[in-house]
């Protein structure tokens, strides 16, 4: 009965030392996935706005 509670230790360090470095080796990966957002919305903003800008822009050239 001690060897197999000895066992069941041993893995469930094995596990928890496993899952510990796998997320060492997937910090930062949430910030840089709201960065790729971040960027992502910048550049869909900064077309928009360039569309309109441009848009406004021919509409005044032809006001008589």
């Amino acid at each position: 009965m001690l060897k197999a509670l000895v066992v069941l230790q041993i893995a469930a360090l094995h596990l928890y030392d496993v899952l510990r470095k796998r997320s060492r080796r997937e910090r930062g990966s949430v910030t840089t996935e709201h960065v790729l957002w971040a960027v992502a919305v910048i550049a869909i903003v900064g077309i928009v706005v360039a569309a309109i800008t441009s848009y406004v822009t021919k509409q005044s050239g032809n006001l008589k």
